[in-house]
C-alpha cells in the first residue's frame, strides 16, 4: 500500500490545494468519510462542512467546502468543490458578522456557510 495519496481541491473560481497526504476527511451526503492511500475507488457528493488534510509533511490543512463532488482512483483524490477556502484565508470576524446577519434574517443557507467558515478556523 502506498504511504501517501497525491489530491486537489478545486473550487470552481481556482485550484485551492494541492500535493501529497496521508489523509482526508470529508462530510458526504453519506457522512463523514476518511480516504487514507490504498482506499478503494469512490464517487460521492460533498456536503458543506470542513475538509481536514493531513499532509505528507505531518501539517494539517483546513478548508471549508461548500458542495461539489469526491472522487478517488489510483490514489488520486480530487475534491470539485463550488465554494472552497482555506482556513487561514478566512477572516473570522466577518465570518462571525455573517453568521449573525443570516440568523436574523432566517436564511438557513447562508447561516450554515458561515458556520462551516468558522468550524473550519476553530476547529470546532
Amino acid at each position: 500500500m502506498a504511504a501517501e495519496l497525491h489530491v486537489e481541491l478545486v473550487a470552481a473560481d481556482r485550484n485551492v490545494w494541492s500535493g501529497e497526504a496521508t489523509l482526508v476527511v470529508a462530510r458526504t451526503t453519506s457522512g463523514d468519510i476518511g480516504v487514507m492511500p490504498g482506499h478503494q475507488p469512490l464517487l460521492g457528493v460533498l456536503e458543506s462542512g470542513p475538509v481536514t488534510i493531513r499532509t505528507s509533511e505531518g501539517n494539517t490543512v483546513v478548508a471549508a467546502v461548500h458542495g461539489g463532488f469526491i472522487s478517488f482512483a489510483d490514489n488520486k483524490l480530487s475534491l470539485l468543490a463550488e465554494i472552497a477556502e482555506l482556513a487561514d484565508e478566512i477572516d473570522v470576524q466577518r465570518a462571525e458578522r455573517a453568521l449573525e446577519r443570516a440568523k436574523s434574517e432566517a436564511d438557513a443557507a447562508a447561516e450554515r456557510r458561515a458556520d462551516v467558515r468558522l468550524r473550519a478556523v476553530t476547529g470546532h
